[in-house]
């Protein structure tokens, strides 16, 4: 492992069994990821981004490996290596009974902040829990670092003892982000942690997690949907589709000079602040040419031969369809899978 790094994925693929019938008998395999390799350096924010099913949330739960809690079925090969006071440590090989020493290194934010708060738990119970099995605090020192946490997420200490229906969304995530912080992770993935939530409480949260990442110096897996919102806390961004990585880079160059075509197909649907007119108010924005992608997106259940993304691609050629077009560096520090481009 690079020593500038916290975690590297290689060759990850997640597959999920697809059955059919009354007794649940297999027909096939959906790969949901197929062959990913990326690294986190420490103290960065890599950003994943793409269209709904393409398997980002899938790569962070395999990472936590909260895959088999819900689907035990689950076919899981490759490494995902995490720099650890151990050592190096290959969360794929670790049985569950291993995994609880590790647990405490990568903690994860949810999307839904409704649901990922046990209802019947008080706020001060909720950050507890993962102190109970992770540390070996006393209960004033659990008392204490629930005080220092909720302060640190911008509530009260008094707000401990409420319940989570009692707090708004935005409030509940700050709750959330606060659990993930309690046992000193050195990685946070954060699975869309701002798209439940209103436009105006998204930048609060945001903020909120770039300032504990520099003052707790963490390292940040922020998968998210919404390219401008990736883009701002983005040390480096990777765009995916239909199971593996097509375009990895700089945020700045990849949100304002993506090169695969999917990627441009995707951003220019985003709008741009629009700063050179004066006269005009800062907030005006104006759209990028749009390209509108044709034919039907793929299912992961039968993916075309070869790039996944040639039945869509506006300059996919013959030789797309016999191979898949590995991740390649196009200029420095920005990697795109195309032959083409």
């Amino acid at each position: 492992m690079n020593q500038d790094n916290i975690l590297e994925v290689k060759n990850l693929s997640v597959k999920f069994p697809v059955t059919s019938g009354f007794f649940k008998r297999k027909i096939t395999d959906l790969k949901a990821v197929d062959g990913i390799n990326l690294e986190i350096k420490k103290g960065e924010t890599l950003g994943l981004v793409g269209e709904s099913g393409c398997g980002k949330s899938t790569i962070g739960k395999a990472i936590i490996k909260l895959l088999k809690f819900n689907s035990p079925d689950v076919n899981i090969s490759g490494e995902i290596l995490i720099k650890t006071d151990d050592g190096e440590i290959d969360i794929v090989k670790l049985k569950s009974k291993d995994l609880r020493k590790y647990r405490g290194y990568i903690q994860i934010v949810f999307q839904d902040p409704y649901s990922s708060l046990n209802p019947r738990m008080s706020i001060g119970q909720i950050i507890e829990e993962p102190l109970l099995y992770h540390s070996k605090m006393s209960k004033n020192e659990r008392n204490e670092r629930i005080v220092y946490l909720l302060e640190k997420v911008g509530l009260q200490a008094e707000q401990a003892k409420r319940y989570p229906h009692e707090f708004s969304g935005g409030q509940r995530q700050r709750v959330g982000i606060a659990r993930a912080l309690a046992t000193n992770p050195k990685l946070i993935i954060a699975d869309e942690p701002v798209s439940a939530l209103d436009v105006s409480i998204q930048a609060q949260v945001i903020n909120l997690l770039q300032d504990l990442q520099s003052e707790f110096d963490l390292s940040i897996l922020f998968i998210a949907h919404d390219l401008s919102v990736v883009e701002h806390i983005s040390s480096r961004i990777a765009v995916m589709y239909l199971g593996n990585i097509i375009e990895l880079g700089n945020s700045n160059e990849v949100y304002h000079d993506p090169l695969h075509p999917y990627s441009k197909a995707l951003l220019s649907a985003v709008p741009l602040p629009k700063y050179n007119d004066p006269n005009e108010d800062v907030g005006n924005e104006v759209k990028r040419e749009r390209i509108i992608l044709k034919g039907d997106i793929p299912t992961p259940l039968n993916k075309p031969s070869g790039c996944g993304f040639r039945t869509r691609c506006p300059i996919a050629q013959k030789e797309c369809a016999e191979k898949y077009p590995p991740l390649e560096i196009k200029k420095e520090n920005h990697f795109t899978a195309c032959f083409f481009c």
